[in-house]
């Protein structure tokens, strides 16, 4: 038979009540009754009932995540962010994908509500109408990097406009005339920012008629297939800015088996700075996104939210700042990473 809260409370001679209140740290137990309760919990082996608990707490101690993907360095230190910082608030994560899919998003929405105590979501399809049709006004939610303006949920934005506007003003400081954009996903908010600040940096240094956007997906072989696009391309671009690592990873690649030197020939650049990113040849300048303290910060957020009594709780946009990596890959001089 399994160990009961009665039997730790009998063999540590205090009341149900007080062992309760030692495992879950709370005031009102004696530091010495409370080592006392721990060390006969950890004799007995005694495991707390999570589904009791949240029958008295009315929390699951649970967070759940809508991701488009859980594919690539990008999603990794996402999740890896968001579970760190769950973790030292005694949180566990459930996570879930949509895979570019608007019904699989919805589904995975409703199978959340009742295991979770909010959520963190981030996808193409969480419209206003999507997200007040899959979702309860009382869940806590946080979207990260969302179009949506809306005074029922919170959320966090990276600023990719201000990212990518900073990255291609770098590029035409060094003399770079014909900058190529590699697009991800048309339905991506991220990319959809990040092409408007490179159009509006292109229109700003009087070159807006050069803008050029090859599409990708975000992943490698996009960013190869667009490289080899640009060797077609006549004249060729001086200068490719993808619009994440992966792709400029993959289109480095391309240059490379065409014979092109980057950045002698035609530089190229990212956006996110994934760790793998310092590990290429050349490095890659890129747009540095602290992506686990993105994801950090997406946890901390909706924990506030979770333990605000208003209802529904208040809600809050933040913005994240991104900064300019450079190294080798865009020929002007490396600064740091």
């Amino acid at each position: 038979m399994s160990v009961t809260i009665k039997d730790v409370a009998r063999m540590a001679n205090v009341s149900v009540a007080s062992v309760s209140r030692a495992l879950n740290g709370h005031s009102g137990v004696t530091a010495e009754t409370q080592k006392r309760i721990r060390e006969v919990a950890a004799r007995l082996r005694y495991v707390p009932h999570s589904a009791a608990r949240s029958l008295i707490t009315r929390r699951t101690q649970t967070i759940g995540a809508l991701l488009p993907d859980l594919h690539g360095a990008f999603f990794s230190e996402l999740i890896r962010g968001i579970d760190l910082a769950a973790r030292k608030r005694g949180l566990y994560l459930l996570v879930s994908s949509s895979h570019g899919d608007a019904t699989e998003a919805a589904i995975a929405l409703r199978a959340m509500q009742g295991r979770v105590d909010g959520l963190l979501v981030m996808s193409p399809h969480a419209d206003r109408a999507f997200l007040d049709e899959n979702l309860p006004i009382v869940l806590p939610t946080v979207l990260i990097n969302s179009h949506v303006r809306s005074e029922r949920h919170a959320a966090l934005d990276v600023d990719d406009y201000g990212g990518a506007l900073a990255m291609v003003e770098h590029l035409t400081g060094l003399g770079r005339k014909r900058i190529v954009f590699i697009a991800g996903p048309e339905v991506n908010h991220d990319v959809q920012e990040r092409e408007r600040g490179y159009r509006d940096a292109l229109a700003r240094a009087g070159m807006g008629d050069t803008a050029t956007v090859l599409s990708g997906d975000f992943t490698e072989e996009s960013g190869y297939r667009a490289g080899r696009e640009a060797l077609a391309m006549q004249p060729r671009p001086d200068a490719i800015f993808a619009a994440n690592d992966m792709m400029a990873i993959g289109c480095l690649s391309a240059l490379a088996e065409g014979g092109v030197r980057t950045p002698d020939d035609i530089a190229v650049v990212g956006f996110d700075d994934i760790p793998m990113a310092r590990y290429v040849s050349p490095p890659l300048t890129t747009v540095r996104l602290r992506i686990a303290e993105l994801g950090a910060q997406a946890l901390d957020l909706l924990a506030e939210q979770v333990d605000d009594e208003s209802e529904p709780p208040v809600a809050e946009r933040r913005l994240i700042p991104t900064e300019l990596v450079i190294r080798s890959s865009c020929g002007g001089t490396a600064k740091r990473g």
